[in-house]
Parts: structure tokens; sequence; C-alpha cells
């Protein structure tokens, strides 16, 4: 008998590769406020009345509760409707899981870190930076404070679903080659970790599947730059001959992206590594694998 899985908030780059992951050895439900795919059905789970209702009738063994607004800008701009999305939403997605007795999963953010240490465990203290942060961090509190049962997993540089949905740092550097730019501006003041979509949703798979429940920092291996992730990218695309680099202080973009970024958000997989539960492979690794599987005859 396969178990059920509702899925909130899987209309995103996250969502997709949960859909992939899950659909052939779960029963999933997958719903969103944005339906852009034909197995997506509206749910908007800022609405408690109506995603208890949802989530009631689809009887689930688990609740996964993926969706938030990842937009900085739009988030500073927007802090009530931000909190009501990032914070309150997940609050209802604890209610829910407590009264039906089921595990709940929450997606965390590298972005609660204040940047000022080299690299963070999953036992350092957050200290957020902006409203983003704040809604992400009070969202995981949350979740640790009230929930029966959960995983809590902690992403870094998300990347994965491709020209349709991914709509952070390698799609634009994608758009910006598309449109046939011959240089680009990088920043050399921001330190990471690319967190590939498919890697994270089969992490997560081998967490609950082992009943792992808990808070994990869950990121692809090796720790690095907007720039050398930049300089890879060029590579896999053999385009690291053709574009010029110009490295520049985060202060270039600040008119576009003024929202309080980290200096640094390098995770460790400390407790994945304890545990012997750490899937996530080489960032290099992830990347030429996301650019081969979802860019074919992009640039052409």
């Amino acid at each position: 008998m396969k178990k059920k899985i509702y899925i909130a908030g899987c209309g995103g780059m996250l969502g997709e590769a949960f859909y992939a992951q899950f659909k052939d050895d779960y029963i999933i439900k997958c719903t969103d406020k944005d339906v852009n795919d034909a197995w997506l059905s509206f749910l908007d789970f800022r609405d408690l009345d109506a995603y208890r209702k949802d989530v009631k009738d689809f009887r689930p063994d688990y609740l996964f509760h993926l969706g938030a607004y990842t937009d900085l800008e739009f988030c500073e701009q927007n802090e009530d409707e931000t909190y009501r999305t990032n914070t309150m939403s997940v609050e209802n997605a604890v209610y829910i899981a407590n009264e039906l007795d089921i595990p709940l999963l929450y997606i965390c953010t590298a972005g609660i870190f204040d940047g000022n240490k080299e690299l963070y465990d999953d036992w350092d203290t957050p200290n957020p930076l902006g409203v983003y942060a704040r809604s992400k961090y009070m969202g995981e509190r949350y979740v640790c404070e009230n929930a029966k049962r959960f995983l809590i997993c902690r992403a870094g540089w998300m990347m994965g679903a491709g020209p349709k949905k991914d709509k952070k740092f390698i799609q634009k550097i994608m758009n910006q080659l598309k449109e046939g730019k011959k240089e680009l501006f990088i920043v050399n003041d921001k330190d990471g970790t690319p967190t590939y979509t498919h890697d994270f949703a089969k992490n997560v798979r081998y967490l609950i599947e082992n009943e792992y429940w808990g808070l994990y920092n869950m990121v692809c291996g090796g720790q690095t730059s907007r720039l050398e992730v930049t300089e890879e990218l060029l590579k896999i695309l053999g385009l690291d001959d053709k574009i010029k680099i110009n490295i520049v202080t985060s202060d270039y973009f600040r008119e576009t992206y003024f929202a309080a970024r980290p200096a640094c958000e390098r995770l460790l997989n400390r407790k994945l590594n304890i545990r012997h539960a750490n899937l996530m492979r080489d960032w290099k690794i992830a990347l030429k694998e996301y650019i081969d599987n979802y860019y074919q005859g992009y640039l052409e």
C-alpha cells in the first residue's frame, strides 16, 4: 500500500523536483496558488480553513510545506504579505499536521544567518538580517517548538527546474547569455553553497523513510562564491574563453538588490554527515547535471 503525501506550495523550482522524486512510489497531491503544471491543483495555503479541508480530505501520511516568497526585495517592500505567506502559513501547516498526527516537512534557508562566520553548521544560532530571512527563521522556530514530528531542511543557493521555474542565480546568468551578452558583472563578496533541487528532494526522501526527524543543513558539497559558480557555469557551457567576467562588489547592484544579504551563507551538513545520511553531491557535479538535463539547446 503506497503512502500518501500532501505537498503544499509545489509550483516552484523545488516542487518540480519533489514531484519527480516522489510521484512513482507515493500517492501525492501537489497544490499551489499558481497552477502552472497539469499535476498541480489550486490551494492557497494562507487560507487556513481551505488548507485544513484539502489536507484532511486527502488524508495523507505526510504533509510537505514547500512554498514561500523568496524574492528578497519583494519581501522588504511587502512585510505583512511576507509574514502571512512565509511564517503564518507555516503555523497553519503545524496545526494541520498535529491534528492529523502526521510528520511535517518545512524548508528553511541558509539566508537566516548573518554572514559573520565562514561556515555554519546545524547548531549555529541564526541571526536574520532582513524580512525574508526573519520570516523563514520564525517559521523554522515555530515548527521546532510546536510540531509533534517534523523535518526541517535548510537549503543554500537553490538551482533546479530550468528556464520555466528557476528564478535564481543560474537562470539569471543564462538569461544574460541568451540575450547575447559578452560581458558579465559578477560579485565576489558573496559566499555560499549551491543546492540542486533533485539532490535535495532525494535526501529528504531518505530522511523521511528512515524517520530521521529534526533539523538538518542540506546543501551540495563544496564551499564556493558567486564568482566561482559563474566561472564553472561558463566552463560547462564551453564559453569560458568567449565571455568576459567583470568582478564587482555588491554595491554595483545595490539599486536592484537593495535587501540585506549575508556576505557568507556557507552551510556544513554536519548532522547528515554524523548520521551517514548525506546524499548531497559536490556542487560542480550537480551543476553540470542540471545544465545537461535542463538547458540543452537553450543558447542556440
